[in-house]
């Protein structure tokens, strides 16, 4: 078969989605376009239910000049918003990724991208609205401590799943996978492993994805958690890891509070964007010790039941001072 007639039988329908995460009141939200009127056109169908999906539409070459461009009026005519900060996340290209899809000769391969906004209040509808993201991840929230999920739920439903293996060596294997990823047997809880664990989860048939995409039914709990159509749960996973591990060392955080802020409210939301909660005056000390803030100079905010309280600003010079300015953070020890 010559390039021509391969090309004939298989089109490739590039597809961009978009991330688009914000923090409102200490607690991380993304935005959602409810229902499947905005699919893909070309091979892709809309599925019989009427799920949560991302922002999302096909690349056309002759009308947006760079994949880029195209994501962002996707963003815009989808959704009131405006986001700044945006950066390409992963290529997806899996077989089969879109149930509904018309025909194998039609591979549906999607740029997801990740962008941040401040711009958490507005206009919601029951079609287009900021959902929480750990009702999507409920297994990712430790700003209480350890979900109860965990032990509840995944714990057991991974015990199942290592049990079917049909071998010795295959059940060392799932059991090491599931130790790593969900800190069991000690091991420490590695918040930037999103992706893994739900990609496990699935793999486990543990997720109603899985059950979904390969019409298959249990008789055992899934572990509780909103769906999403098509594989956009996984993007979302793919992006909440990229941004934890972002923190670390790029100031992106300061894409997601207003120009000034106070020290408790950027505190909020870094502990809402990586699940765990921090030490109160070690995060001030590291932060006023970063080099990354200023206080601005005559001006308070009065924090919720409290005093009131210096606001400080993002110094954009340190992207030229410090080669990785981010925020070199562990867990509080109460």
């Amino acid at each position: 078969m010559t390039p021509r007639q391969m090309s004939e039988h298989q089109a490739i329908i590039i597809g961009l989605s978009a991330v688009v995460v914000s923090v409102d009141d200490g607690e991380p939200k993304v935005f959602i376009v409810r229902g499947a009127e905005h699919a893909l056109s070309v091979g892709v169908h809309p599925t019989n239910e009427e799920g949560d999906a991302l922002p999302f539409g096909p690349f056309e070459p002759e009308k947006h000049s760079t994949l880029e461009a195209g994501l962002r009026a996707y963003v815009t005519e989808q959704t009131p918003l405006h986001p700044g900060y945006v950066e390409q996340l992963y290529t997806f290209g899996n077989r089969g990724r879109y149930a509904g899809q018309a025909a194998e000769n039609h591979r549906v391969v999607s740029i997801g991208y990740l962008a941040l906004t401040h711009q958490a209040r507005m206009r919601q509808t029951e079609k287009v609205f900021w959902g929480d993201w750990y009702s999507y991840f409920p297994w990712e929230d430790w700003r209480l401590g350890k979900p109860k999920i965990i032990n509840d739920v995944i714990e057991l439903g991974l015990k199942r799943w290592v049990a079917l293996a049909d071998s010795k060596e295959e059940k060392n294997h799932r059991r090491t996978r599931a130790d790593l990823c969900f800190g069991l047997d000690d091991i420490p809880w590695d918040e930037e492993k999103v992706l893994e664990r739900y990609e496990l989860l699935y793999e486990a048939r543990l997720v109603y994805e899985s059950i979904r995409d390969k019409g298959t039914k249990v008789d055992y709990v899934l572990v509780p958690g909103r769906s999403m159509l098509y594989d956009h749960r996984r993007i979302l996973a793919t992006a909440m890891g990229r941004l934890r591990g972002k923190l670390k060392y790029r100031p992106v955080v300061f894409e997601l509070v207003p120009p000034e802020f106070t020290l408790l409210h950027l505190q909020k939301t870094v502990e809402a964007i990586v699940g765990h909660s921090l030490h109160k005056q070690n995060f001030r000390r590291l932060v006023e010790g970063s080099g990354m803030v200023e206080e601005v100079s005559g001006k308070k905010s009065a924090e919720a039941g409290g005093r009131p309280a210096a606001l400080f600003r993002f110094r954009k010079e340190i992207v030229y001072e410090r080669p990785a300015p981010g925020m070199k953070l562990s867990p509080s020890i109460l």
